[in-house]
Order: structure tokens, then sequence, then C-alpha cells
């Protein structure tokens, strides 16, 4: 992300490239782990904060657990939408998840995201490690401006964190 972007944001997360297929995503937040957690299972605390800040999140359907589906809806102030899907392979409370990703509007192109929680005092690190079907798809991702999409769900899961 360009300087001046990440400046944009008081705490950014750290996107890196860490493969020919993978992109990490390093974060920190101010709560618990057991917390941060929660508030990635639970679908009236992901309409809060998933997406971008000037679109509404409806979630269709969320079955947070091993095999389970998922399906977000994102929904833009010109009532245009996007929705995303997947199904869940891993659901470790408080530790893991690990989930495909696909965007409807490019069907056929499904990433694999692997959340890990760490406990950082009394402080949350996750990490997101996601891997894609191939560098150009990854490249893609990265140059869609997917940075500041991310970084404005990450703050206004840092406020939903915040206001508990």
């Amino acid at each position: 992300m360009s300087d001046d972007r990440q400046q944009a944001f008081a705490n950014p997360a750290r996107v890196t490239t860490t493969g020919e297929r993978e992109v990490t995503i390093e974060r920190e937040f101010a709560a618990p782990r057991e917390r941060v957690f929660a508030a990635f299972v639970d679908p009236e605390q992901i309409a809060q904060w998933w997406g971008r800040r000037e679109s509404t999140t409806i979630v269709d359907k969320m079955e947070a657990r091993d095999g389970g589906e998922w399906r977000f809806v994102e929904r833009n102030p010109d009532r245009s939408e996007n929705a995303f899907r997947g199904s869940y392979r891993e659901v470790k409370a408080p530790e893991r998840i690990a989930y495909t990703f696909e965007w409807e509007g490019m069907p056929g192109y499904v990433c694999l995201e692997e959340v890990d929680f760490e406990v950082v005092g009394d402080r949350t690190r996750i990490v997101t490690t996601t891997t894609f079907f191939a560098r150009d798809e990854r490249d893609s991702m990265l140059e869609s401006g997917m940075e500041i999409g991310l970084n404005e769900s990450y703050e206004m899961l840092d406020e939903l964190l915040a206001s508990d």
C-alpha cells in the first residue's frame, strides 16, 4: 500500500506477499482473543464491521462450523451489491478459522483464507494467510484496492470491540 493510503488509517494492517500465491495480513486489536474471535463468527457482529464503511453488510448465511457455508452481501449507497461466499473448512474457537472465499462477481476464482488468533498480552493479533489458485489471481486482488476495504473493515472492528 502506498504511504499516502497507509497514513489514512491509524493502525493499518501489514499486507505482504509470502509466496508465489500467498498473501499474509497481520493486524493487532485491543481486545482479548475470545472477543475478537467472537466478532468473526457471530452474524450480528459481522454485519457491523465487515465491508466498506459506506456500505451495508447483510449476512445471508453464516454457519460458523466445520463444513458450514457463509454468504455476505455488501449493499452500496447506489444500491448496487457485491456478494461473497464460501465454506468453512475449520472453526477452532478461539484459535483459528479456515474458509474458502469467492467473490460472486468472478465465479470460479476461489481462495483459501486461514485466520489465526494470537494472544499478545491483553491484545489479539490476527494473522490471515490467503492462498490463491494462481499468482495472477493474487496480484489482481492486491491491485484491486482490497487493502482500503480491509483497513476500513478493521477500523470498524476496532470501534465494535471498543463499544463493549
